[in-house]
């Protein structure tokens, strides 16, 4: 065997400049060497992993807001007092639900007033009519002349238009006290009030009272990337489905997946030019009502499944100029460095899509230490844990 006499600081610099594995070839050098004899250094210990294949399941994770499919304010159509709040805030309140009620007694004086003006557009019609009747007869006997009998015909039309202007004031009385009585639009959940009562509401425009939001179904709305698109636009045909048609997951934000299955509703038709992203909607069952508009989430789009892919972790990655390659470990145990090409990332590992092949064995932890054609010792990971323990054990022998 050829013995080398180097300094420690070249040995503390082979073995990475970890205590435990400087401790532990501090001690294989001790061991194999008498007190006369120079310094053996031995190969430096390495963790590898042995290159296999396995299905990886693809999915993509989109970041947007939930948001609801209707949602409705309540406003004031008429302008009035608010006298009573027939409602709980923060419930679900059924359609035709009334919610607040004004004050009607001007509206009901206007609707008597509307009654009044009707009943004496209809007595003057009636006279206009008696009129005309009368006229025919007489003009019949030439005992009055023609203009008599047009004008009592022309006042019978205009008896008829005063009627059908008085109706019109007494159905616009009947809307506005109507009004007085403001009714959930939709079944839904309804929020905080915006008036309190006493309130003069609906003067000059309509008053926001609340605010209701149907929440079942929930949606999901993101802006999606040119480049995303275009990538699930390529997976979901290579495994023969339509992008509107993958299976989607809600994430919520304390980390919790949503107990159903989404779908795609609407995917926008032109890419925004301002920041170069596509508008996307998910629809989501929330038959619990715990998704509420305005949470943010995430959701998770299933690609289907690649076969036979090789995986690695993203720690035994290099690169450099653009470039990336891994640290291999042959048969004679000596490494070399080996050029890759990474198709995609899952995760904290990355896809190669070329450039390994299982069976191979690449170097995952003490890659500082590898050079092109040395030699070094491999340990499985299993291994690299036992041999670190013994080192720290040593170095620290009141520990137990």
């Amino acid at each position: 065997m050829k013995t080398y006499l180097l300094p420690l600081s070249y040995i503390r610099e082979r073995a990475g400049y970890n205590p435990f594995l400087g401790t532990l070839a501090l001690l294989f050098s001790l061991v194999s060497c008498k007190k006369s004899e120079p310094l053996v250094i031995p190969p430096p210990v390495v963790q590898v992993m042995e290159i296999t294949t396995k299905d990886i399941p693809l999915h993509t994770t989109l970041i947007g807001q939930l948001d609801s499919p209707q949602n409705v304010e309540v406003r004031a159509r008429v302008e009035a007092f608010v006298e009573k709040m027939l409602f709980i805030e923060g419930v679900e309140v059924k359609q035709g639900d009334v919610l607040f009620e004004l004050d009607r007694k001007p509206f009901i004086e206007r609707l008597a007033a509307a009654n009044g003006s009707l009943a004496e557009a209809t007595a003057a019609l009636n006279k206009y009519q008696k009129d005309v009747d009368r006229y025919t007869d007489l003009y019949a006997k030439r005992a009055i002349p023609k203009q008599d009998l047009d004008n009592a015909e022309a006042s019978v039309e205009v008896g008829l238009a005063n009627i059908e202007s008085a109706k019109a004031r007494v159905e616009s009385a009947q809307l506005d006290l109507g009004y007085c009585e403001v009714k959930a639009p939709i079944t839904g959940l309804i929020g905080a009030k915006q008036v309190s009562i006493g309130e003069l509401v609906g003067k000059g425009q309509p008053t926001l009272l609340a605010t209701m939001s149907k929440l079942d179904p929930i949606w999901f709305y993101c802006n999606v990337s040119e480049v995303e698109y275009i990538k699930a636009e390529q997976r979901s045909r290579l495994i023969g489905k339509d992008v509107a048609s993958l299976p989607v997951h809600l994430i919520l934000s304390d980390g919790k997946e949503h107990a159903d299955q989404g779908r795609f509703v609407f995917i926008d038709r032109a890419v925004d030019v301002k920041t170069g992203t596509l508008r996307v909607r998910a629809e989501f069952p929330n038959r619990e009502k715990i998704l509420r508009p305005g949470m943010f989430a995430r959701a998770r789009v299933d690609l289907g499944t690649r076969k036979n892919c090789v995986v690695i972790p993203q720690r035994a990655v290099l690169e450099l100029q653009g470039k990336t390659f891994v640290w291999i470990v042959s048969k004679e145990k000596l490494t070399h460095q080996r050029p890759i090409t990474v198709a995609e990332q899952v995760g904290s590992d990355f896809v190669v899509s070329d450039g390994l092949t299982p069976g191979e064995c690449i170097i995952l932890e003490g890659i500082q230490k590898a050079r092109e054609g040395e030699p070094v010792t491999a340990l499985t990971a299993a291994e690299f844990a036992a041999m670190k323990a013994k080192a720290e054990k040593q170095i620290q022998p009141g520990r137990h």
